[in-house]
């Protein structure tokens, strides 16, 4: 949904909550306010985690996750939808449930499954759900290359012909476009790859070195959807968030925060 020029796009997310406040649901509202968008909340799953690492996830009931994306709907306009972590099959499904009515609003879908320290976020019956119910709701699926693989059921990328292959087979596969990301890739840049239609474009990056990569993921995918809800096309939403996160990325070192995989600088272009 494209808003009109005087009025503020709303971005609702749907993730767990990270209580140090660099990934999930913390990090979205960072990144919607960021990038100028209002943004909205349900909850799916609380954790116990820090910069070092996650040491207890508490899934919330499917109904209740259901329940608080309906009522955001029955009251607010929503132009974009973000989804992260959805924890097990019973919230993917409500979450899919809950979205299916307000079909044609931009989905940003980030396929949560593996924590920056190694916990598993994703219940493994819960990938087969979200292949089948939530992948076809999706304006944008962006996994990183284990998150591709485990959707595939095949070994991870580790080259650029592998990764083009498996972004494409993906957007066939349900979701109208995909943004295979390359940071994993055992190579001095980083480069990401989106599948739209029969287009496949390259967004060349150099890999910046530093520990502070603690809810990249989330960050990048919030704010491609709110690019999208500001009515940008999902190839100029993908350069726009780019360009923001290797921003917020290169000056991560002007905070501190934890000791671990600290966080990116949402706000580094408003704080002095």
């Amino acid at each position: 949904m494209k808003t009109s020029s005087t009025s503020i796009a709303n971005v609702l997310s749907i993730a767990g909550s990270d209580p140090s406040g660099g990934a999930g649901i913390q990090a979205d509202l960072k990144t919607f306010s960021a990038r100028g968008c209002y943004g909205m909340a349900a909850i799916t799953a609380l954790t116990a985690q820090n910069t070092q690492g996650v040491s207890a996830v508490q899934a919330l009931d499917p109904g209740f996750v259901a329940e608080q994306i309906r009522m955001v709907f029955a009251d607010v306009r929503v132009d974009a939808v973000k989804i992260g972590m959805i924890a097990n099959a019973g919230i993917a499904s409500a979450i899919a449930g809950a979205l299916r009515p307000h079909r044609g609003i931009p989905v940003v879908l980030d396929p949560v499954m593996i924590a920056k320290g190694g916990a598993s976020l994703l219940d493994p019956e819960a990938v087969a759900v979200l292949r089948d119910e939530l992948l076809p709701l999706a304006t944008l699926l962006t996994p990183n290359l284990p998150e591709a693989a485990a959707l595939l059921g095949e070994a991870e990328a580790e080259n650029r012909r592998v990764m083009e292959s498996q972004a494409v087979r993906l957007a066939v596969g349900g979701a109208a476009a995909v943004l295979l990301k390359g940071g994993h890739l055992a190579a001095a840049d980083s480069p990401d790859l989106l599948v739209l239609g029969e287009s496949v474009h390259w967004f060349e990056a150099p890999r910046i070195e530093t520990k502070n990569t603690h809810g990249t993921g989330c960050s990048l995918s919030s704010a491609i959807a709110a690019e999208l809800a500001k009515g940008l096309s999902p190839y100029d939403a993908v350069a726009v968030a780019k360009d923001w996160l290797a921003e917020a990325v290169r000056l991560s070192g002007t905070l501190s925060v934890g000791s671990g995989h600290g966080p990116v600088h949402h706000f580094h272009a408003l704080w002095q």
